[in-house]
């Protein structure tokens, strides 16, 4: 058998045209969920509200050493939710599994650095592609510095926005596995290149959604300061409200795609 691996001096580079793994989510995948839309959501607070309200119901459990529970919307019962882990190989990787279960569209929502001291805390950005400043990405798609959404999937979330009047940015985020790496200078030259917020999950989970090939949006509101001359937190964890909104956003803009 012949693969087609491209060597090179780095192992992150030698990227594989193989499709077939030697373990593969399917083989993990025990049914076909009967929803198809997912929101991936990175607000436990959210989560434990709409659970205490019964306005989400326990869905399926998803067992291995680090078990978790995916939701289910009780009156939009396409709809399912869970809490996200951090991480492209734990995020994307459970989007793979997601997708074998039967998920074909999804938004991601969640909080990430801003760098730009203008973006102000829960200022939304539409995530239209991200800096591959990790490792997971480089076994899906092959390398490239720039990993971008699929266009109309991206444009019809921004007409959505538009049509609500619901303000946004729409740009690139800097997907990186190092939270503590994060160098001024590092900043300065993601800042160069048109990243708007850092976070750690993008990358990944675009790189997922084209390899299998199924529809995927993100939205990220920007959080803590990594902009300025010093780290500032600015409180970006307890916005409650824009939180909870962009939560109940997401839900209405999976159901459009």
């Amino acid at each position: 058998m012949l693969y087609m691996i491209a060597t090179n001096d780095f192992p992150i580079l030698e990227f594989d045209t193989e499709k077939v793994a030697k373990l593969n989510p399917s083989a993990l995948a025990d049914r076909k969920f009967d929803a198809h839309r997912m929101i991936i959501t990175f607000f436990p607070d959210v989560m434990n509200k709409l659970c205490a309200s019964g306005e989400i119901e326990a869905y399926h459990e998803i067992g291995g050493e680090n078990p978790f529970t995916i939701y289910r919307f009780v009156k939009d019962s396409d709809v399912l939710i869970v809490q996200g882990q951090v991480g492209c190989p734990a995020c994307g990787g459970n989007l793979d599994l997601f997708y074998a279960l039967g998920v074909t569209k999804v938004m991601f929502c969640g909080g990430g650095g801003v760098l730009d001291r203008n973006i102000k805390v829960g200022q939304l950005l539409l995530v239209d592609g991200a800096i591959r400043d990790e490792g997971f990405s480089y076994h899906y798609v092959e390398p490239s510095r720039f990993i971008h959404t699929d266009r109309k999937v991206t444009d019809k979330i921004a007409s959505y926005l538009d049509g609500h009047g619901i303000p946004y940015i729409r740009g690139l985020t800097w997907t990186t596995d190092a939270l503590f790496r994060e160098t001024p200078g590092k900043v300065e030259l993601r800042k160069s290149e048109g990243a708007k917020i850092v976070e750690m999950e993008q990358a990944g989970c675009i790189a997922v959604a084209q390899f299998r090939g199924f529809d995927y949006g993100a939205i990220i509101y920007g959080g803590d300061d990594v902009a300025s001359e010093e780290w500032n937190h600015r409180g970006w964890n307890t916005r409650e409200g824009i939180r909870f909104n962009l939560v109940m956003l997401c839900k209405e803009l999976v159901k459009e795609m």
